[in-house]
């Protein structure tokens, strides 16, 4: 019995060496001796190195508004007030109507002015004919001087007062002070109004601007007459029109004013973003996004992984501007349609045996 299970543990010691044996030359080092590399066979996908032209970009924030007023350029919007107390008779505009400037947009009641008015002009005439007889009698001596110049004082009166009153009259028909688009109106007929109350509000919408902060630290990026890119799937392109100098001490930004193309879909008070185009690299070197191992969140060094015959190398780079999935990439020896590795390029080791399992295709 005891001889049997000597027998059995000799048995299971020698197979225990065989399967040692085996799976050391599977796995172990290449016949040679010590410190030769482990030997691997990855499956990649590959791509490859292009140029393209790539931007640096700002974005921002904000509403759109429109265009405030500049040197020889009216604002783009204005409430309209009344100029007197009345009581409004007539609307003669709707909301969302066009108008031009001088349009008449209210009347107030104007049937009191009307009298004043009728009454001026008849003592204009009365004054009128009073000065013609004393400048005849004044030319055969049948008058003062006195009486003279009295009369053309009252004449000159009369006039006035026939002024004010057409003034007055004309102060009740309330008129459009710019070319706009009624947005709001906040009179009804027969509604009492005091001095300076907003009856309506006018903007021209083809004079709108994106007003947006920027953060301070990328202000010395910003210039006037940079191209900006509205995002919502607006395809137009507006302009930095103005950069302001001052940064807001309770949000660190500066306010950043961007043309609106006329054509825009856009309306006063809508939030939207915008890239700002502060910078751009033609014909630059550029790998996909996924072939790029950075050393650092957003750090600017790293590596890509250079396919070389059957093998992938590992090549230290500078990377620069990033857009539409492409990144800039800078180092000594790179070309144009060297092959790299993509979306695998994390996982793959220096000095790797590969193969190909398929390729990627760069974005434009």
């Amino acid at each position: 019995m005891s001889n049997r299970r000597t027998l059995i543990t000799v048995i299971t010691l020698v197979a225990a060496a065989a399967a040692v044996i085996v799976l050391l030359k599977i796995v172990g080092p290449k016949a040679g001796g010590e410190g030769e590399e482990t030997v691997a066979d990855m499956a990649v996908h590959v791509g490859t190195i292009s140029r393209a032209t790539l931007h640096r970009f700002v974005t921002a924030y904000g509403v759109v508004e429109p265009e405030p007023a500049g040197i020889g350029r009216v604002p783009a919007d204005s409430e309209v007030a009344s100029p007197v107390a009345g009581i409004v008779a007539h609307i003669d505009c709707v909301e969302g109507q066009r108008v031009a400037k001088g349009t008449v947009l209210f009347r107030l009641d104007s049937r009191v002015a009307e009298v004043a008015r009728e009454k001026a002009k008849k003592a204009l005439s009365f004054a009128e004919e009073y000065f013609d007889r004393q400048k005849k009698l004044l030319a055969v001596e049948g008058t003062s001087k006195k009486t003279y110049l009295e009369a053309e004082q009252q004449l000159a009166a009369a006039r006035s007062e026939l002024l004010a009153a057409e003034t007055d009259l004309a102060l009740l028909r309330i008129e459009a002070p710019l070319a706009g688009t009624v947005v709001k109106i906040n009179a009804e007929p027969g509604e009492a109004v005091e001095l300076n109350t907003v009856l309506a509000k006018i903007i021209d919408l083809g004079r709108l601007v994106a007003a947006v902060n920027v953060p301070s630290r990328e202000a010395a990026l910003l210039k006037i007459g940079q191209p900006a890119h509205f995002d919502g799937g607006a395809s137009e392109t507006g302009v930095v029109v103005y950069v302001g100098s001052q940064v807001d001490d309770k949000t660190d930004t500066i306010p950043v004013r961007i043309s609106v193309p006329s054509v825009a879909a856009f309306h006063p008070g809508q939030f939207l973003s915008a890239r700002i185009v502060c910078e751009e690299r033609a014909s630059c070197l550029a790998v996909p996004e996924n072939a790029a191992i950075v050393d650092a969140v957003g750090g600017e060094t790293g590596a890509i992984v250079l396919v070389e015959g059957d093998k992938a190398v590992r090549k230290s780079v500078k990377f620069g501007l990033r857009e539409a999935g492409l990144v800039e990439v800078q180092a000594e020896g790179l070309k144009e349609g060297m092959a790299i590795v993509t979306e695998d390029a994390y996982a793959v080791p220096g000095n790797t045996k590969i193969h190909i399992i398929g390729s990627s295709h760069e974005q434009k």
